[in-house]
């Protein structure tokens, strides 16, 4: 069977259950997305997300969206030994964007592993435990 799309189910980190409802779905190939919705200069964040999703499903994660309340983190990584929670953005360089961004993955009590990943070239690696990834690098490198 083909998949064109994946369903990321929901999966509430409170209380630790998956949803039934709302979950996301990513498209396997993005420039038959941009066929289909036409290309948006301001639609990186989207296809970022995406082009993320896809990369942990290849590196053998179960892949979710979580739900903090009303906030949203953008993907819990899993495996049988491994859990990490990861935030997608183009940028966090404009503060409102980096509070925005950052303050799911501060709301969330246990001690796994968080990452977020953006496109930005910085020289801050650590926001308070929250690791801060060059989304690039993320992808050349397996061992993230």
């Amino acid at each position: 069977m083909v998949n064109i799309f994946y369903r990321a189910t929901r999966y509430d980190i409170k209380g630790k259950l998956y949803l039934k409802t709302m979950e996301k779905y990513y498209i396997v190939d993005t420039g038959l997305r941009n066929a289909l919705l036409g290309f948006h200069g301001g639609d990186y964040g989207h296809v970022l997300e995406n082009i993320v999703y896809l990369e942990l499903l290849r590196r053998g994660y179960e892949v979710g969206v979580g739900k903090l309340g009303a906030l949203e983190v953008d993907f819990i990584a899993s495996k049988p030994d491994q859990k990490i929670y990861y935030q997608v953005s183009v940028s966090i360089l404009d503060e409102k964007t980096r509070e925005r961004e950052l303050e799911p993955l501060r709301k969330i009590w246990d001690q796994y592993e968080k990452v977020i990943l953006t496109m930005d070239r910085t020289y801050i690696k650590d926001f308070d435990g929250i690791r801060n990834v060059n989304i690039v690098d993320f992808l050349l490198d397996d061992a993230q």
